[in-house]
C-alpha cells in the first residue's frame, strides 16, 4: 500500500460536500445516541482519526487524556491536519476539516487508503457537538492552533509558541484535539467512562500492532496510566480472550491480500460450550457481523468438514458437522482492511458490514487458509476434529431430550409448572415474573404480589451450573426445566422471543453468601443461554432491605449500611426512644405484607437493571467462577477478598 509523505498531503486533497447544521439537529443519526453510549461514540471517532494516520503508515504513538476540567484530548505524532489554504473557500483545510460534514482526506482516496473514521466525519461531528473544542497541530516545525465553539471558529489559525497541553508529550509532528462535550447535547452524562475507553484502547492496540497506545486519567488526586503495545495483533487477542479457558491447540492465525481487501483471522478452540467470535472493519468492531463473518463462518464449517472427509474421520454424510458445530468453543477473530470508499455499512454507527462482493473473498481466503494449516498441523486439525464430532453428537442427543420435551407440549407452553404462580395479565410487556429462592419466600411473594400482573416460580434450592451444561443435561435438571417453560420462549435452536411470557424477569434471592450464589447461577443461565433477554433489557435483581429501623410506630427500611447509618441519625432528632435494628438475613424472614412493600411494590422497591457493557470482560468473569479452572478463581478471590463485606 503506497505511503504519501507531508507534503504530499495537503489542501488539495480535502473535498468538501456539505455543512454542519444537521448534526446538533438530530445527533442521533451521526452518533448513534446521545446517552453515555454516545458520548464515548465522541471520543472514538477522534481516537480513530488518529489510528487512521497510524494505519496509513505515519503515526506510532496515540496519546489520550481524560483532564481535570471534564474535557478529553488525543495526540497523535502523525503528519498533522494541512492548515494551507483551501482553493476556492479562502479557509485553511483544518477549519474545513473541523466544522464542514464530509470535509477530509478520506474522500479523495489518495490521503488514506484504510481508515475508521465514521466515513470521513468525525472530527466535525464531534466538533458540532462540543461546547468547546481546540486544534493544535505541529507541521513544518510550527505549532498552529485553531479555537471552536460548537462547530464554529472562534479564532483563525494562528502560530503560537507553547502547547495548551496538559501533559506533554514528545513528537515532531502531528494532530492534537481537546474537546468538552455539550451537556445541552449529551443530557444523561458528559463523564467519561475510564474503564470504557481502557477496553476500546486495548481493542485498537489489538488491531493496529507495533503502535503505542498512551492513556492517562488525570481527574483524581492520583494519575492512573495504561499503555498498550502489542506486536502480534489480533492474535494477542485471541490469546487474551482464551486465557482463562482451556485452549485444545495454539491460536491459528492467517492473512491474505485479495486485491485492494486484507483478510486476517485467527481462530482457537477451547474446551468450553461457549462461543467467542469479534469481527472488525478498518479497526471499527461489526457488533452485528456481516458478509465478513459470514463468510468466515461457511468456511470453518466447509473446511473442517473437507479435511474429515478427507483423513476419513467422516465416512458418510452423517458424521458431517454443521454450524452450530463449528461454534461449540470456538474462539475467533475476523479482521477485514479495505479502501474506505468501498465499504456499505448498515447504518451510520456501521454495526454491520453490507458488502456482497466480500463474502466469497472472505469464504475462499479463510478456506485456503485452514486447509494449508490443517495439512501442516494435522495434530491441531484433529483436535478441532474431536472437538466439533463431540459436539456434533451432543447437537444430536440434546435435539432428542428437546424432540421429547416438545412431544410432550412443554417447552410450546400448553403445561406450565405446577409451581408457577402465573399472573393475570397476557400482554408480556406489562408481565412480570419473579424468580425467588426457596419455597419460604416463594410463599410469601405468592401471598403479597400484585396477581394482576405479577408472577411466582420459587426455585429450590442451587440450580445447575450451566456454565458447562450441554442443553440434554439442562433439560434434565428439574429447576431449570422448569425456568425455561415458565419464560415460554425456549431454548437453544427454537428460541423465539415473541414467546417470552415476561418482559420483565426479576431474580429476588436472600442477602447471603448463598443467595448471592445462587444468583450467579441463574445469571449464568440467562448469560450463556438466553442472552437476548439481557440485549433487550428484561433481566433485573431485586433488592431487598437489610435493615428493618423501627422506633415506636416509625418503621423504615433501608438498602445498605450506609443508608442505616443515616437514617438511624435522622431518627434519632424526632422524640425519645430507642431505635430496634433487625438485620435481614432472608426473605423467608419477612411476612407477605413486609415483602410487598420493600421489594415487590413498584412504588417502593428497588431494582438492579441487568446489562452487558462488554462483553468479553463478561465471558472471562463467567468462565472464572463458574467453570473448572481453579487457579483463576483462586486468584481472584484472594486479591478481592479485602473488599468483600462478610455476614458473620
Amino acid at each position: 500500500m503506497a505511503k504519501t509523505n507531508s507534503s504530499d498531503y495537503s489542501a488539495q486533497q480535502i473535498q468538501v460536500l456539505e455543512g454542519l447544521e444537521p448534526v446538533r439537529k438530530r445527533p442521533g443519526m451521526y452518533i448513534g445516541s446521545t446517552d453515555s453510549t454516545g458520548l464515548h461514540e465522541s471520543l472514538r471517532e477522534i481516537v480513530d482519526n488518529a489510528v487512521d494516520e497510524a494505519l496509513a503508515g505515519f503515526a506510532k504513538n496515540v496519546w489520550i487524556l481524560l483532564n481535570k476540567d471534564g474535557s478529553a484530548t488525543v495526540v497523535d505524532d502523525g503528519r498533522g491536519i494541512p492548515v494551507d489554504m483551501m482553493p476556492g473557500y479562502n479557509k485553511s483545510a483544518l477549519e474545513m476539516v473541523m466544522t464542514k460534514l464530509h470535509a477530509g482526506g478520506k474522500f479523495g482516496g489518495s490521503a488514506y487508503k484504510v481508515s475508521g473514521g465514521l466515513h470521513g466525519v468525525g472530527s466535525s461531528v464531534v466538533n458540532a457537538l462540543s461546547d468547546w473544542l481546540w486544534v493544535e497541530v505541529k507541521r513544518d516545525g510550527k505549532l498552529y492552533r485553531q479555537e471552536y465553539k460548537r462547530g464554529e471558529a472562534q479564532t483563525s489559525v494562528d502560530v503560537v509558541k507553547d502547547t495548551k497541553l496538559a501533559l506533554e508529550v514528545e513528537r515532531e509532528t502531528g494532530t492534537t484535539v481537546t474537546f468538552f462535550p455539550d451537556a445541552s447535547i449529551f443530557t444523561q452524562t458528559i463523564e467519561f467512562d475510564f474503564d470504557f475507553i481502557k477496553k476500546v484502547l486495548r481493542d485498537r492496540a489489538y488491531l493496529v500492532p507495533k503502535v503505542y497506545f498512551h492513556f492517562y486519567d488525570l481527574r483524581g488526586e492520583e494519575i492512573k496510566e495504561v499503555n498498550y503495545y502489542f506486536e502480534s495483533g489480533i492474535k494477542a487477542l485471541i490469546e487474551k480472550i482464551n486465557e482463562n479457558k482451556n485452549p485444545l491447540h495454539k491460536a491459528i492465525y492467517m492473512q491474505k491480500i485479495v486485491g485492494d481487501v486484507e483478510v486476517e483471522f485467527s481462530l482457537q478452540y477451547n474446551d468450553t460450550y461457549t462461543e467467542s467470535v469479534e469481527s472488525f472493519v478498518n479497526v471499527i468492531p461489526t457488533i452485528n457481523g456481516g458478509t465478513h463473518l459470514t463468510g468466515f463462518r461457511m468456511a470453518l464449517t466447509r473446511a473442517i468438514n473437507d479435511y474429515g472427509k478427507k483423513i476419513g474421520a467422516f465416512k458418510n454424510e452423517e458424521d458431517s458437522v454443521i454450524g452450530d458445530d463449528t461454534r461449540e468453543g470456538l474462539t475467533a477473530v475476523v479482521y477485514l482492511k479495505m479502501p474506505q470508499d468501498r465499504i456499505q455499512f448498515e447504518g451510520q454507527t456501521k454495526g454491520k458490514l453490507g458488502n456482497s462482493e466480500i463474502q466469497p473473498l472472505v469464504q475462499q481466503a479463510t478456506k485456503e487458509g485452514l486447509q494449508m494449516y490443517f495439512e501442516e498441523n494435522p495434530a491441531d486439525a484433529k483436535r478441532i476434529l474431536e472437538k466439533v464430532y463431540l459436539a456434533a453428537k451432543a447437537r444430536l442427543a440434546a435435539k432428542a431430550a428437546k424432540e421429547a420435551v416438545i412431544r410432550k407440549g412443554a417447552l410450546e407452553g400448553s403445561s406450565l409448572p405446577g409451581k408457577l404462580a402465573d399472573c393475570q395479565e397476557k400482554d408480556p410487556a406489562l408481565s412480570e415474573i419473579y424468580l425467588v429462592e426457596g419455597d419460604s419466600a416463594g410463599g410469601s411473594a405468592k401471598s403479597g404480589r400484585d396477581r394482576k400482573f405479577q408472577a411466582i416460580l420459587p426455585l429450590k434450592g442451587k440450580i445447575l451450573n450451566t456454565e458447562r451444561a450441554r442443553l440434554d443435561k439442562m433439560i434434565e435438571h428439574e429447576e431449570v426445566k422448569a425456568l425455561i417453560i415458565a419464560l415460554g420462549a425456549g431454548i437453544g435452536d427454537v428460541i423465539n422471543m415473541d414467546k417470552l411470557r415476561y418482559h420483565r424477569i426479576i431474580i429476588m434471592t436472600d442477602a447471603d453468601v448463598d443467595g448471592e450464589h445462587i444468583e450467579t447461577l441463574i445469571l449464568t443461565f440467562f448469560y450463556r443461554h438466553l442472552p437476548e433477554i439481557i440485549r433487550r433489557g428484561y433481566l433485573y435483581v431485586a433488592m431487598p432491605p437489610l435493615f428493618k429501623l423501627q422506633k415506636g410506630k416509625d418503621i423504615r427500611y433501608v438498602y445498605t449500611e450506609e443508608e442505616r447509618d443515616i437514617v438511624m441519625t435522622d431518627m434519632k432528632k424526632g422524640s425519645n426512644g430507642n431505635i430496634s435494628v433487625q438485620r435481614y438475613k432472608g426473605l423467608g424472614e419477612m411476612n407477605a405484607e413486609q415483602l410487598w412493600d420493600t421489594t415487590m411494590n413498584p412504588e417502593n422497591r428497588v431494582l438492579k437493571h441487568v446489562n452487558i457493557n462488554d462483553a468479553e470482560e463478561a465471558d472471562q468473569v463467567f468462565t472464572m467462577l463458574m467453570g473448572d479452572e481453579v487457579p483463576p478463581r483462586k486468584h481472584f478471590i484472594q486479591s478481592n477478598a479485602i473488599s468483600a463485606t462478610l455476614d458473620i
